[in-house]
C-alpha cells in the first residue's frame, strides 16, 4: 500500500498569535526581533505592534506611519546630534503628530531639537498623559510656559532633563510641585534663572527626588539645598552642583545630616566649601559615598580628603583637581592601618604638592585604579614616574598631558 501523503502545515494554522508573540518575547536581541518580522506579513505585523521602543529623525509623514505600525511604543527618541544635526529637524507640526498618534507613550526623548516651541509641548502635555520621562536638553526656545502644560497634563511624570533650556524659570517648578508628586529626576543644568525659592517650591510638593542636577545654577545657594536635604532625605542619591559658587559649608553640613543614602555629589568649584563640613559627610555617609567632585575647592586639605578616603568604603571616583592645599600627606595610613582604597578613577590635576611619593603611597593601597590624571601636577610626570620604577595596575591609564579621553563617571 502506497505510503499515505503528507499535507504540509503551515505554522501560522497551529500556532495563536499568543503563541507566536511569547516566541518573540523569547528573542534577546532587537536583530534577531527584526528577522522575526523578515518571515512574512503576520510576523511582521506581531513584531510591528510587540515592539516598545524608536529611534527617529523627524517628518511628520514618517512619524504617522510609524504610528499607524508600532501601536504600542512606549519609548521614542528624537533627539538630534550636536554635530549633526538637520534643518529644520524636529518642529511642533512632529509633536502634534506624536501626541496624536502615540497614546501609550511613556518615555520622550528630544535632546538638541531646538526648532520646538513652547506651542508644541503644550499638545504633547494635553495629548501624552502616560507620560512618565521627558528629556528637552538643550531645546532653546522652550519656557515655563510650555513646560508648565506637560506638569499639567502628565501628572506621573518621573523624570524631567532640562539642561540649558536658559529661559526655565522658579515658575516651572512650582507648576511641578503642584502636578507632579512623583518627581524623581530633574536636570536642570545652566539654568540661571532657577533659584532658592524655586527649590524651596519644588520640594513642598516633590518630596522623592533622587536625583537633581543643578550645576552652574549660579543663582542657588545654601538655603535651597538645604530645603531640598532636608526635605527630601532617605531619597536624594545624586546632587550636583558644579559651579554653584553660593554653595559652601552649610549645604554639605546639611547634606551630612540629612541624606545618609547620598552617592554621587558634584561640588567642584564650591570654593566655600571647607574641611570642616567635608569631615562630616565623609562620617555620615561612609557607607553610601561613590562619586565625589570638589575640584577647585580650594579650602580642602589633607585631613579631610584622609577622611574621604579611609572612611567611605565604596567610594570609587574622586576629582580633587586644582585642590592646591592636597599634598602626599593625604595618601598616608597614620594609624588606619593599610586600608585598601577601592578608588577606580582618581582626578588629582594641577596638585602641586602632590610628588611621586604620594603615588607610590596610593598604589600601595590602591590596586583597582583605572584612571589616574595627574595633568600639570610638575612633580609627577612620566619621566618621574619611570625613574621611580613605579607599577601601575595592568589596565590603569594614566593622563600625564590630557591626550587620552576622560571617563565621564564625573561629569
Amino acid at each position: 500500500m502506497a505510503d499515505a501523503v503528507v499535507s504540509p502545515v503551515c505554522i501560522n494554522d497551529t500556532l495563536t498569535d499568543d503563541e507566536l508573540r511569547s516566541i518573540l518575547a523569547r528573542l534577546e536581541s532587537d536583530k534577531d526581533k527584526e528577522v522575526f518580522g523578515l518571515v512574512c506579513k503576520k510576523w511582521l505585523h506581531l513584531q510591528s505592534t510587540e515592539r516598545t521602543k524608536l529611534s527617529a529623525r523627524a517628518g511628520s509623514h514618517m512619524l504617522n506611519r510609524m504610528a499607524a505600525r508600532f501601536t504600542r511604543v512606549l519609548e521614542l527618541d528624537l533627539s538630534q546630534s550636536v554635530s549633526r544635526s538637520f534643518y529644520p529637524g524636529v518642529t511642533d507640526s512632529d509633536l502634534a503628530v506624536l501626541a496624536e498618534g502615540f497614546k501609550c507613550l511613556k518615555v520622550l526623548k528630544l535632546q538638541n531639537c531646538k526648532a520646538i516651541t513652547d506651542k508644541g509641548l503644550a499638545l504633547i502635555g494635553s495629548g501624552l498623559p502616560s507620560l512618565q520621562s521627558l528629556d528637552a536638553s538643550d531645546c532653546r526656545k522652550l519656557t515655563d510656559k510650555g513646560l508648565s502644560a506637560v506638569a499639567e497634563g502628565c501628572h506621573d511624570l518621573r523624570s524631567l532633563h532640562l539642561a540649558g533650556c536658559r529661559f526655565v524659570t522658579d515658575g516651572l517648578l512650582l507648576a511641578l510641585s503642584r502636578n507632579c508628586k512623583n518627581l524623581m529626576e530633574l536636570g536642570l543644568q545652566g539654568c540661571t534663572n532657577v533659584t532658592d525659592s524655586g527649590l524651596a517650591d519644588l520640594v513642598d510638593g516633590c518630596q522623592q527626588i533622587r536625583y537633581l542636577d543643578i550645576n552652574k545654577c549660579s543663582n542657588v545657594g545654601d538655603i535651597g539645598v538645604s530645603k531640598v536635604a532636608g526635605v527630601c532625605s532617605s531619597s536624594l542619591k545624586t546632587l550636583k552642583l558644579l559651579d554653584c559658587y553660593k554653595v559652601g559649608d552649610e549645604s554639605i553640613v546639611c547634606l551630612s545630616k540629612f541624606c545618609k543614602n547620598l552617592e554621587t555629589l558634584i561640588i567642584g568649584g564650591c570654593r566655600g566649601v571647607s574641611d570642616e563640613s567635608i569631615k562630616s559627610l565623609a562620617a555620615a555617609c561612609k557607607n553610601s559615598l561613590k562619586n565625589l567632585r570638589m575640584d577647585w575647592c580650594l579650602n580642602i586639605s589633607d585631613s579631610s580628603l584622609r577622611c574621604i578616603l579611609t572612611q567611605c568604603k565604596n567610594l570609587v571616583a574622586l576629582d580633587i583637581g586644582c585642590c592646591e592645599e592636597v599634598t602626599d600627606a593625604a595618601f598616608e595610613s597614620r594609624g588606619h592601618g593599610e586600608i585598601e582604597f577601592g578608588l577606580k578613577v582618581l582626578k588629582v590635576s594641577n596638585c602641586p604638592k602632590i610628588t611621586v611619593s604620594g603615588i607610590v603611597m596610593l598604589l600601595s593601597r590602591c590596586s583597582s585604579l583605572e584612571y589616574l590624571d595627574v595633568r600639570s601636577c610638575p612633580h609627577v610626570t612620566k619621566v618621574a614616574c619611570d625613574e621611580a620604577g613605579l607599577i601601575f595596575p595592568e589596565f590603569c591609564k594614566i593622563n600625564f598631558t590630557g591626550s587620552l579621553s576622560e571617563p565621564d563617571i564625573l561629569l
